[in-house]
């Protein structure tokens, strides 16, 4: 589990974190954790408890809406679940509780409280929320207040529900497991077609990705990002095998349902109980928040999926329900817990959202937001009273499963990411815990606007917080391990290797889930930079020979930017590299440019161009490959078929000289070929999904180019 059975104890204490140490002190080496001969073994302690936090007095606030509204009757009851786990060294606690939201003073009053009652330190509780949108209100965003009378309620009652678990403390067997569900998460948040811009609040036409796009909309071109479709489960049981606790996390945002209700959640975890503990009123189960500030049931690339809340549910239990079938359940195992302040910038609204919320709010002489734009402009005024914020990130070690915990609506991109370098091989992310500072979108998808960047209290954080919230729980995960964190590890099919046997002068993946560098694997070191306009790790071509571990391969998506690397390739040289183009080959001029060599920027752009053609030529060219040598020269060449657009296609352009041919698709013979001369001696700038000077940059994702130099 730890460094191995045969590890001795020397080594493993000089390899684990403090807070190892400590649990070691308790539970022994890690050749001893399981009950071999001479092991030093505490038993695991669990406690359960399960809280009625519905709203006593109706009407009630109800949060989650634009506009402020209220709901008169009770659908299902809300409720507070509590797990408490003790190994012999300390005792942590993994709260949920139906509501979308709860503010952080107020997690942080009911730690207070909770520990002078249990002994248990606040820095070991993780409070987390389901984000149902259909629970009284505790928090006052957008055009809803908290609830006053349920505010005054709410916090007595968990406090309620852990002093309760901490008093049922006695033996358990604990396990985990995952099981991936794809059909029941996707991303919301759609990338529009350029000439498709929407409008945000003050009326600019700005709005690249927005979410809930409408089903197969064509004004939109695909999701912003990937989904999470694991479902993860850490259950209990008691020594003779009785089901006593699971604990789910996945990661879609809500279902939907009439106030006041736990949603699909609650739904959840009546199934788990009926199928797991029919009888046993004891038995709890809980369903906690993965990353899902981009994610939701609907699939919106395809067409609209009739099912009901109930139904849903289910099939997320099956699965569920799958993975905990194969769980192996252990006596015993070290807990460890670390919390860490983080101090977050808020952004201020430039002069022209202020000027603009100043003049709408006084139209409105005081009174409640009743439209979008309304709400937006008191939104800016409520900004004005915020610099900073204080949040807490927590992350927890149960065995060799891990958790973060993010006060948060991260992407599914972000949970990702921590996933694949978290040190311990099971890992999953809780989200809105210890309170929630609002959306945190990754830093390349903030220029392409929406909802979740628009001013508000809820989406104000600074630029760069995501991948600091990532750097700061992988370090935390890292001192209660000590074990380095994993590198991300691209998939590699035959097709990689084979390009690599070929020795190219770049070979540029896109597969990146962060940052702005495009790694050439090649081994020469011309690693590209990406142009703001792009998205990161979306789905790429489904192909046999470019899997690799069962991993499919990923793509960049282009939204206007382009990805630049410097390396000189002369007059011989071939490119290939697998594209999928997300615009109606109608749509415009040049349907979008795929691969160019020239100078940056300049406007004749001298050079090579390989594009998709639009309305500006032929008709029977349009939708077919071209290749362009600049407009001093202005020789063109086109042919092949009409590529379907948001399908994926392979080319190989080769040019010898003033010969130039390209094949598509594995094809034996070229679609086009001829001579092109060339318009620059040499050529130092490749560019990839985008021309040299930037016109008819490609709307598309884009995989595995690599680039020959030839003599």
């Amino acid at each position: 589990m730890f460094e191995g059975k045969n590890s001795s104890r020397r080594e493993f204490l000089r390899q684990t974190s403090t807070a190892s140490l400590m649990c070691l002190a308790a539970t022994g080496s890690a050749s001893l954790l399981h009950g071999g001969e001479g092991a030093i073994t505490h038993r695991l302690q669990a406690g359960t408890a399960c809280v009625d936090v519905t709203p006593q007095k109706l009407p009630v606030l109800v949060c989650g809406g634009f506009l402020s509204a209220s709901a008169n009757q009770v659908n299902d009851p809300l409720f507070a679940r509590c797990l408490v786990l003790d190994d012999g060294s300390q005792r942590v606690l993994i709260m949920v509780v139906d509501t979308l939201e709860i503010p952080f003073e107020m997690h942080e009053g009911v730690k207070a409280a909770a520990s002078a009652k249990t002994g248990i330190p606040t820095d070991r509780m993780l409070i987390s929320t389901t984000h149902t949108h259909s629970a009284g209100s505790l928090v006052s965003a957008l055009g809803t207040k908290a609830d006053p009378e349920y505010s005054q309620y709410f916090p007595g009652r968990l406090v309620e529900c852990i002093v309760q678990a901490t008093k049922t403390m006695r033996p358990a067997r604990i396990g985990w497991s995952s099981e991936q569900h794809p059909s029941g998460t996707h991303c919301r948040i759609f990338i529009r077609r350029p000439d498709c811009l929407d409008l945000d609040p003050l009326g600019r036409r700005n709005v690249r990705a927005m979410m809930h796009p409408g089903y197969q909309n064509p004004e939109f071109i695909g999701p912003c990002g990937p989904a999470d479709p694991e479902i993860s489960v850490l259950a209990l049981q008691s020594p003779d095998g009785k089901p006593l606790a699971l604990l789910a996390n996945y990661s879609m945002h809500y279902f939907g349902a009439a106030p006041v209700s736990a949603d699909y959640y609650g739904d959840f975890v009546r199934t788990i109980a009926q199928k797991l503990a029919p009888s046993d009123n004891s038995f709890i189960a809980m369903m906690s928040h993965g990353t899902s500030g981009d994610q939701q049931w609907q699939d919106y690339a395809d067409a609209p999926r009739t099912i009901s809340r109930e139904q849903y549910a289910n099939e997320v239990a099956d699965a569920a329900l799958r993975a905990y079938r194969r769980i192996e359940f252990v006596d015993s195992v070290p807990i460890a817990m670390a919390e860490r302040r983080l101090t977050i910038r808020l952004q201020q609204p430039d002069a022209e959202m202020q000027a603009w919320s100043d003049k709408l709010l006084s139209e409105m002489q005081g009174r409640e937001p009743q439209t979008r734009s309304e709400v937006y402009a008191r939104e800016i005024a409520l900004m004005k009273e915020q610099r900073e914020a204080v949040r807490k990130l927590q992350v927890l070690r149960i065995g060799d499963v891990g958790i973060a915990a993010l006060p948060a609506e991260v992407y599914a991109i972000t949970g990702l990411k921590l996933k694949q370098q978290c040190p311990l091989p099971h890992m999953f992310n809780v989200e809105l815990a210890n309170g929630s500072i609002g959306y945190i979108p990754p830093p390349e998808l903030r220029p392409l606007g929406g909802y979740n960047t628009w001013p508000a209290r809820h989406t104000a954080t600074q630029d760069d917080i995501e991948p600091i919230i990532v750097r700061e729980l992988l370090g935390m995960f890292e001192e209660i391990t000590g074990k380095p964190r994993r590198e991300i590890v691209i998939s590699q099919g035959p097709q990689a290797a084979r390009i690599l046997a070929q020795k190219p002068a770049a070979y540029w993946r896109l597969g990146e889930i962060e940052g702005d560098r495009a790694w050439d694997i090649s081994g020469n070191g011309n690693h590209g930079t990406y142009e703001i306009g792009h998205a990161f790790y979306l789905d790429g071509p489904d192909k046999d020979d470019l899997r690799g571990k069962g991993q499919s391969p990923r793509a960049v998506q282009f939204a206007g930017g382009r990805m630049k690397a410097h390396l000189a390739l002369g007059r011989n040289y071939c490119v290939e590299f697998w594209f999928w183009n997300g615009l109606p080959n109608d749509n415009r001029g040049v349907a979008g440019y795929l691969f160019s060599l020239g100078p940056d920027r300049v406007a004749s752009c001298p050079g090579d161009h390989l594009g998709i053609a639009g309305t500006a030529s032929r008709a029977n060219e349009v939708g077919r490959l071209f290749f362009y040598n600049g407009n001093e020269r202005k020789e063109f060449l086109a042919g092949g078929p009409v590529i379907v657009p948001k399908t994926w296609n392979h080319v190989r352009l080769m040019r010898r000289g003033d010969e130039v041919s390209v094949q598509l698709n594995d094809g034996a013979e070229p679609i086009f070929s001829g001579r092109v001369s060339v318009s620059l001696p040499d050529a130092f700038d490749v560019f990839v999904g985008g021309r040299s000077d930037n016109f008819a940059n490609f709307e598309g994702r884009m995989a595995e180019v690599a680039v020959y130099a030839m003599t």
